[in-house]
């Protein structure tokens, strides 16, 4: 993997991590078009560059993060169900992450889900900041163990959580963003500790990688996520919902066509 490869790879993590639209599809459309082989330093840096994704919630929501203790056992809470199925059903997930129908699937399922969801889960409208509780804390930390099936969006499946403890649009996006700053470091954190204990070699050029793969993926998520929110309080769900289509689809009628299509996160 050069250095232009790894941008466009960022770009992509960037602008599809926050967003309902799956951000493992578009990594294998992404790696495929290019032709990057998936070797274990490409895996690595597909998870690492989660970093600085990470730190844009961090940024763009700072006041949160130093409100109060309570903000912080929340998203704990949050974390507990995902971080359980992870060890328990480690193999079967990384039995899945290597079928890419089932990420096609998934997007399409989960496409179909958003064009009717606002019908579903209007969502109430926020007159005031909206508090989460425990309990829906919790039972939103459900709903992400869904999105352990590749596709699906762990964006996509907090936020319908949320909707579904009727909290409004805007407050389900972002309790979905701060629930990814504990699982996406959880995950990032492993991969890199997995990496090193087996061995995996960190030359000038990896450092430089992952140095430019994390600053484009923190500044192109920062204009995600603005962009994300504005577009969702004016236009609800039903556009992702035909993108999730479009591109479920355009994944199946590659692999059809004999494309060689690979997960490489």
């Amino acid at each position: 993997m050069n250095l232009f490869e790894a941008i466009i790879l960022a770009i992509i993590e960037g602008i599809t991590e926050f967003l309902p639209v799956s951000s493992t599809g578009h990594m294998i459309i992404g790696s495929s078009a290019m032709g990057i082989a998936s070797d274990d330093f490409v895996k690595l840096f597909t998870v690492a560059i989660q970093f600085g994704a990470i730190l844009s919630v961090v940024v763009l929501y700072y006041k949160r993060f130093f409100k109060s203790l309570d903000f912080y056992f929340k998203l704990a809470v949050g974390f507990i169900p995902a971080g359980i199925a992870g060890l328990l059903f480690k193999d079967h997930i990384e039995l899945l992450l290597e079928n890419v129908q089932v990420v096609a699937f998934a997007l399409l399922a989960g496409g179909v889900v958003f064009l009717f969801i606002d019908k579903l889960f209007p969502g109430k409208e926020e007159a005031a900041e909206q508090e989460v509780t425990y309990r829906q804390a919790l039972i939103i930390g459900c709903f992400q163990v869904i999105a352990m099936i590749p596709g699906v969006s762990r964006s996509a499946a907090t936020i319908i959580g949320g909707l579904t403890q009727k909290l409004s649009r805007k407050t389900a996006a972002e309790f979905s963003f701060f629930l990814a700053v504990p699982t996406m470091l959880a995950a990032s954190s492993k991969s890199l500790l997995d990496y090193i204990v087996a061995g995996g070699e960190f030359t000038a050029k990896h450092i430089q990688l992952f140095t430019v793969g994390n600053l484009v993926a923190f500044a192109v998520a920062v204009l995600a996520i603005k962009g994300f929110i504005a577009l969702l309080n004016s236009n609800g769900f039903r556009i992702f919902g035909y993108y999730r289509i479009l591109i479920g689809g355009l994944i199946l009628i590659l692999i059809y066509a004999g494309y060689d299509l690979r997960i490489i996160d």
